[in-house]
């Protein structure tokens, strides 16, 4: 079993930036990839960002490259979703999820194991 918690979540202006953490915490060696999710009312879930675990790979959704970051702190078994120039738009419930299944860093919500509770991510215009 992994548990994940993410914090950070708020209300930022458009052009705004956030800074979303996930804290990790069980059997957190068998993972294999980390993903920040993020689901809009009325929305399906859709990837935003993976990190994979042995080597720091990063993974991102066309939409938001070159506006967010993902990183992680291997002492903290934490990962990080740094947010810049956000969007009304992106206003969702943000998760992150992880997946310890080895081979290939997915991108589909139903190949990751564990989640998170979400973060409420809210972009006012």
């Amino acid at each position: 079993q992994v548990q994940l918690v993410e914090s950070g979540g708020g209300l930022v202006q458009a052009g705004g930036s956030l800074r979303l953490s996930c804290a990790a915490s069980g059997r957190t060696f068998s993972t294999y990839a980390m993903g920040w999710f993020r689901q809009a009312p009325g929305k399906e879930r859709e990837f935003v960002a993976a990190i994979r675990w042995s080597d720091g790979r990063l993974y991102y959704a066309e939409s938001v490259k070159g506006r967010f970051t993902i990183s992680k702190d291997n002492a903290k078994n934490t990962v990080y979703l740094q947010m810049n120039s956000l969007k009304p738009e992106e206003t969702a419930v943000y998760y992150c999820a992880a997946d310890v299944s080895w081979g290939y860093v997915a991108k589909e919500p139903h190949e990751y194991d564990y989640w998170g509770q979400g973060t409420q991510v809210t972009v006012s215009s």
